[in-house]
């Protein structure tokens, strides 16, 4: 079996279990309801034996909805009783009710190594955490707010496109993403990231153009 040395992570990113993360350090790994499950998921919407996680012979792991009442979805897309191998940054979604991220392998950068500069806003690729100061957003952004975030913040002030956003956050999409999923994408992230500093606004609209991120109060 293949293995790169990183081991895969489950995080819920929103619903009443937000902030919870779960390493994947077996081969199969059960998703329910039910006291036995490996991964005991406490809402009246999850079946009891709801979807199971299995690894594969090159080390990643594939989804299996397990005859779930609501239905297992990955982004966006119910996968029916068809098995899906997930890819980092994958979105997987539980009866309409839990909304989870797979990472395919998070660091364990200790928080005393990172340069936590005081009121400068951080991101760290390797783990998906945003920082502010040592201050941390938790819960973390889910898989597509942390790669706009990404993609604006490595543009370094360069307007980033609507076109651009669409093909790196979605790029399997094949032209059927809308404006207003970008507005809507966009709208949210700029929600998450007030948790953090409430007086910056990070993403500044370029009427016309784009958006671009501005990392200090005023930019």
């Amino acid at each position: 079996m293949a293995n790169n040395g990183a081991t895969p992570v489950l995080i819920v990113f929103q619903g009443a279990m937000a902030g919870n993360r779960w390493t994947l350090d077996r081969d199969v790994i059960t998703l329910g309801r039910a006291a036995d499950c490996d991964i005991v998921l406490p809402e009246r919407q999850i079946s009891r034996y709801h979807a199971q996680l299995e690894r594969d012979a090159t080390g990643g792991f594939v989804i299996r909805d397990l005859g779930s009442k609501n239905g297992t979805f990955v982004n966006g897309e119910a996968i029916g009783n068809q098995p899906y191998r997930l890819r980092d940054g994958d979105e997987i979604d539980l009866a309409g009710i839990l909304h989870l991220g797979f990472v395919a392998g998070e660091a364990t950068l200790p928080l005393g190594q990172m340069d936590h500069a005081p009121g400068r806003l951080q991101i760290n690729p390797q783990t998906r955490e945003v920082y502010l100061g040592r201050k941390v957003l938790d819960p973390p952004l889910s898989p597509a707010q942390f790669t706009l975030l990404h993609l604006l913040v490595t543009a370094e002030g360069r307007v980033v496109t609507r076109d651009e956003i669409i093909t790196t956050v979605w790029p399997d999409a094949a032209g059927g993403v809308t404006d207003q999923a970008v507005d809507a994408l966009i709208y949210r992230l700029r929600e998450r990231l007030a948790e953090l500093d409430p007086d910056t606004a990070y993403i500044v609209t370029v009427r016309g153009h784009g958006f671009r991120f501005a990392p200090h109060s005023g930019s």
